[in-house]
């Protein structure tokens, strides 16, 4: 049977023009690249990064189409570069020519828009690394649904299904990234404390590889302030989602056995029925007898939420049946479902909740009891367990009878380590900053600051906070640890460069 491709609705709707609204000039990517004249700037210069191991051989297949419509320099394979890499030296190099009064160089710095495609992790990556170099005018990034769960493309009206990789399908995409509204949503922040084991590796994810949007997630140096002696200190971030439990068990399972046996892996359609086997095997759909109660939520964790910034820490009351908690920024989790929904006003309990957006500063907390409860949301308003709509969320890890459990962001999943003694593991998820993404129709996503997505809406609900840094009382040690996700050094330019001329 061959698989279904999915395009984003209106594909060919807009008219694309001539690929040279695109290109972006060898010489403006590459120092060493001979500079030549150009008769106009290019309306929408785009920089493609692709993971060319995301989608089978889909990734391969779109780097070859976009590369024969561009140009090699302007379409990067991430499994070759990373882009902190690439953007670091981009932008150095059009400083280099502002400098030189290259009005070209001026005109694509202001006007570049970035695509990425591949799995969720994939673009939560390159947002970490465009959030963390600090950018004067960051350029907005719009995504292509290469992976199997897709739901940051999904959010914003790119589709949840792989997409064609020839030249026509292509073009059409380009179109629509000429033509799509941008739109900001909050970056979420995440630290993780353990102490180090006393046996064991050190890394709490092995034997997986570190997730990209976790890439910072090593042990802080001895000069850092988050340093506490006995102690490993990991950051990172996501953009979708966090989520632990037996949701992440399964997807841990998933890419374990993805990276045993690959071949089994050739197609999101063929992932999607290994994903399903997985859950199966798992027991999700049977916890109340496969999954021990020890490992429920309650049993191992408390978790405490500051509802609006500057505000204090409040402990949720969880039911003791909750199996999974995830904490969501996007409409779009597990292939595209809401496990919010939109709460009323008809049950009391759901009063103090308000519709989501993603640029509140607020995420928001679900509970699952098992895969059972999690199909509600195939009903029309259907939603899972409403915990709380949060500005920081921290969870404190106790001994428990379970030794460890499993967590993920943005679809990529760890193993962690449980205590064993008297300790207690934090994770702590703050706000920090925005990103800007391109959204296409229909955009699943709400911004608060989207006058037609925001009708009606309470503003003296919401405080975003970026700025709030107290409240910590005397966590004041992770401070420096909330200002950037360590995915890239921030940009700065070489000493050779004379700020003084630079407009």
């Amino acid at each position: 049977m061959e698989e279904e491709i999915d395009t984003p609705r209106d594909f060919c709707s807009k008219p694309c023009g001539p690929l040279e609204e695109y290109r972006i000039p060898d010489y403006i990517l590459k120092p060493d690249a001979e500079q030549v004249l150009v008769d106009h700037a290019p309306q929408c210069p785009v920089l493609v990064f692709i993971n060319s191991k995301s989608g089978g051989q889909l990734g391969r297949s779109l780097i070859k189409s976009y590369r024969e419509l561009l140009s090699e320099a302007q379409v990067i394979d991430l499994s070759e570069e990373a882009p902190d890499k690439v953007l670091h030296r981009l932008y150095v190099n059009v400083e280099r020519l502002k400098i030189g009064g290259d009005i070209l160089a001026v005109q694509i710095w202001r006007t570049m828009r970035l695509i990425v495609a591949g799995g969720d992790g994939t673009a939560s990556w390159l947002l970490g690394v465009v959030s963390d170099l600090k950018l004067s005018h960051p350029p907005p990034v719009a995504t292509v649904p290469l992976g199997t769960g897709n739901n940051l493309p999904f959010s914003f009206g790119w589709g949840k299904k792989n997409p064609s990789t020839d030249q026509e399908a292509v073009k059409s995409f380009l179109g629509l990234v000429k033509h799509a509204k941008e739109i900001k949503i909050d970056s979420w922040h995440l630290i993780l404390r353990m102490r180090a084991p006393k046996e064991g590796p050190c890394e709490p994810i092995a034997p997986l590889e570190l997730p990209h949007s976790l890439h910072a997630f090593h042990r802080v140096s001895t000069g850092d302030s988050l340093n506490v002696e006995g102690y490993h200190t990991f950051r990172g971030g996501f953009w979708n989602y966090f989520s632990m439990g037996m949701d992440a068990e399964v997807s841990y399972a998933f890419h374990s056995e993805r990276k045993r046996n690959p071949e089994k892996f050739k197609n999101q359609l063929s992932n999607q029925g290994q994903y399903a086997k997985l859950g199966l095997k798992q027991g999700w759909f049977c916890a109340s007898l496969s999954h021990p109660s020890s490992r429920n939520i309650p049993q191992f964790a408390k978790v405490k939420v500051m509802k609006r910034a500057g505000g204090h820490w409040e402990e949720l009351q969880i039911h003791h049946s909750i199996r999974s908690i995830v904490c969501l920024n996007l409409p779009s989790f597990s292939g595209g479902f809401n496990p919010w929904g939109t709460p009323g006003t008809r049950r009391v309990q759901d009063r103090e909740f308000m519709e989501p957006y993603v640029d509140d500063g607020l995420l928001e907390v679900v509970g699952f009891r098992d895969a059972w409860h999690g199909l509600v949301l195939l009903a029309p308003n259907g939603h899972g367990h409403r915990l709380a709509q949060a500005h920081r969320i921290r969870f404190e890890f106790h001994k428990g009878a379970a030794d460890h459990t499993f967590m993920r962001v943005d679809g990529e999943p760890w193993k962690q380590p449980l205590p064993k003694d008297d300790d207690t593991i934090v994770v702590e998820i703050s706000c920090l900053g925005q990103v800007t993404m391109l959204a296409n129709e229909p955009c699943k996503s709400k911004s608060f600051s989207d006058p037609l997505s925001s009708l009606g809406h309470d503003s003296h609900h919401h405080d975003h906070g970026d700025e709030d840094r107290d409240g910590m009382g005397d966590e004041d040690e992770w401070e420096d640890g909330r200002r950037k996700f360590g995915a890239a050094d921030t940009f700065k330019l070489p000493d050779e460069i004379d700020i003084a001329h630079l407009s």
